[in-house]
């Protein structure tokens, strides 16, 4: 049983899997993007490394610009104690000086991963590591450009359902009463044939008296 043995042993050796982590952090923090492409084991190890680091960094920043660090301008200590981990002056600069100020008012969580799928070849999950603060504002601009050309969508999709909506009741109108119209045609045709078989009985009757009137002479 591996009891306290918390971690992913990487199919390497202490000392190895270390050097590996303190790579993938340098390279990290040294991009310019703020974000590295790895494996999603690899990327899970580092985040609680590299986030140990930027905390400790994020600190040295507050305590100097409070003036509360007892070395000066310059907290020293948590420098030395990054510089353990980390022995390279350009790492540790872009560190200290561009990277804490920008998460001094964030309180963890530096880093995000995003899954990318699996690698052709070994079939590894492939991940992408990187900083949040370096991130967020390009995901933010696109993100509300995608939302304003949806709520455009929509707000053109209700003004044509109610133009439809309106036109409904006038065109059902128009419809009943050019149906209507020809309904009053037959009643007039009736009125039409029953005033021509009458003419003919009353012609009849005439020519009957005419001749009644004839015999008795």
């Amino acid at each position: 049983m591996r009891h306290v043995k918390r971690g992913r042993k990487l199919k390497r050796t202490e000392s190895h899997r270390k050097a590996l982590l303190r790579n993938l952090a340098s390279s990290l923090i040294r991009s310019d993007q703020k974000a590295i492409r790895t494996t999603l084991a690899k990327a899970k190890e580092l985040r609680p490394y590299v986030e140990r680091l930027i905390t400790k960094a994020r600190r040295a920043y507050l305590r100097e610009r409070s003036g509360q660090s007892p070395y000066g301008t310059t907290d020293l200590h948590y420098r030395r104690l990054v510089a353990r981990e980390i022995p390279h002056e350009a790492v540790l600069q872009e560190l200290f000086d561009v990277v804490a100020p920008v998460v001094a008012e964030r309180n963890g969580g530096y880093t995000r991963i995003v899954k990318l799928g699996f690698r052709r070849g070994d079939g590894a999950q492939e991940a992408i590591i990187q900083l949040v603060d370096w991130a967020a504002p390009q995901d933010g601009a696109t993100s509300l450009q995608r939302k304003r050309r949806t709520q455009v969508k929509r707000h053109a999709r209700g003004a044509a359902t109610e133009t439809a909506a309106a036109e409904a009741p006038q065109q059902a109108t128009e419809q009943s009463v050019s149906v209507e119209a020809p309904a009053a045609e037959p009643s007039d045709q009736l009125a039409v044939s029953d005033d021509t078989t009458s003419a003919p009985e009353q012609t009849g009757n005439a020519e009957s008296r005419a001749s009644d009137q004839q015999q008795p002479s």
